[in-house]
């Protein structure tokens, strides 16, 4: 499958009914989750491989990686609610990923996720709730070998010295995330924000 074609496919899938600030739910752009999938299928990290994500939402990550022909996916998320959605999304594009209920946040649940070879994921950038982001990196460098993250640009220099010792950054590819008008506070009903995938080798044990 090509790129564009995995865009096209990603296109379908369905976002949030009800969305949340808090949780910082913005649909990820079909086009930024389909260069993630595709830079790390391109990469060896997607095709044959366990892989989780991290706060995967409505799914658009977790079925992308199942249609690119990973060996199992399984993606975690606090909300039911676009839990059900996934589920749905998953059907209809005749994909296989596993959605699992649980608070990224909570120590206790994060530290049960088990071991896969590659983590996804677009966490909260920490916009609404300061520091949003640090548990879902926590997690990734204790649930992943190889860890593909959209973060703020100039997010880089801070996630180099936070995973000091954890685990190292091999790849950065630059973005754009087309924000559509979601919540009250938003000005303009198109935004592009700049992104950064960043890819970590984590020190799994």
């Amino acid at each position: 499958m090509k790129l564009k074609q995995l865009e096209i496919q990603l296109e379908k899938i369905e976002g949030f009914s009800r969305p949340s600030p808090r949780w910082e739910q913005y649909q990820t752009p079909a086009t930024l989750a389909a260069r993630l999938l595709f830079h790390a299928y391109s990469r060896g990290d997607i095709s044959g491989k366990r892989v989780c994500d991290l706060g995967c939402g409505t799914g658009i990550l977790a079925i992308g990686a199942s249609v690119l022909g990973a060996a199992q996916v399984t993606g975690y998320d606090i909300d039911d609610d676009a839990l059900n959605t996934a589920r749905k999304n998953a059907e209809h594009m005749h994909a296989d990923p596993v959605f699992i209920s649980g608070d990224i946040s909570d120590p206790g649940f994060a530290s049960a996720i088990p071991v896969f070879d590659t983590v996804i994921m677009n966490p909260p950038f920490g916009a609404q709730v300061i520091h949003a982001d640090r548990p879902f990196i926590d997690t990734a460098l204790h649930a992943g070998q190889t860890v593909y993250g959209i973060f703020n640009a100039g997010s880089l220099a801070f996630i180099e010295n936070y995973i000091t010792g954890r685990g190292v950054i091999e790849e950065v590819v630059r973005g754009i995330f087309p924000l559509k008008k979601t919540f009250f506070f938003h000005k303009k009903e198109m935004q592009e924000i700049s992104v950064e995938i960043i890819i970590i080798r984590g020190m799994v044990p």
